[in-house]
């Protein structure tokens, strides 16, 4: 056997260790301080900042692989288990538990993440983006509801409000766990969501 391939796979291998101190870097920086750049996260894994740029690209990528990761560990990979219920009211259900458990997995980093996006448009941007998935996945599920009062835009909004982080943080309070945020949330969304007697589903003609 080669050489070759062998030493290609322990640069590879050497390269995602890399990649992951990196990132845990920037999780610590993010939970530790109150300041976040390439400068303090290269400091804080041990590497060159040019390091960072090489695995990233940029200050921007290094935030949208922060937040895929903090995604995937907080358990958004199971929303297409909420999309698969054919009942749309339990898929919104679904939805609203799968999100409570990813605003309370990293509370502090997503508070600090979102309080520094306020000065820092490129963040700001980077949130932004990654917010439609939750919108988005509310349209899906509103578009297979009974229509109530409102047009389906303005329950999107309603709904994205509500199952927003900053809405999570405030009923969860100091000691509210994701079990118990949810039914409040669901309890508030089946209220916005509930049909007007008489009415046609959403998207037909009213």
């Amino acid at each position: 056997m080669s050489p070759r391939p062998y030493r290609l796979g322990q640069r590879q291998a050497a390269a995602d260790e890399t990649r992951a101190r990196i990132l845990a870097a920037a999780r610590d920086q993010l939970e530790k301080e109150a300041s976040f750049s390439i400068d303090a996260v290269a400091r804080r894994a041990d590497v060159a900042r040019m390091t960072v740029y090489y695995q990233f690209g940029s200050k921007r990528g290094l935030l949208e692989a922060l937040f895929d990761l903090l995604a995937a560990r907080g358990g958004l990979h199971q929303l297409p288990s909420a999309f698969q219920q054919p009942d749309p009211k339990v898929a919104l259900e679904r939805l609203i538990e799968i999100f409570a458990r990813f605003w309370s997995s990293d509370r502090l980093v997503l508070r600090r993440l979102r309080a520094m996006a306020a000065l820092d448009p490129e963040l700001d941007q980077v949130l932004r983006e990654r917010s439609e998935w939750l919108r988005n996945g509310l349209r899906v599920i509103v578009s297979r509801l009974p229509a109530g009062d409102a047009p389906v835009a303005e329950t999107v909004d309603l709904l994205f409000a509500l199952t927003s982080f900053e809405n999570f943080d405030v009923l969860a309070g100091p000691d509210r766990t994701p079990e118990k945020v949810a039914p409040l949330v669901r309890r508030a969304a089946a209220a916005i969501v509930a049909p007007t007697p008489g009415s046609a589903p959403h998207g037909r003609a009213r």
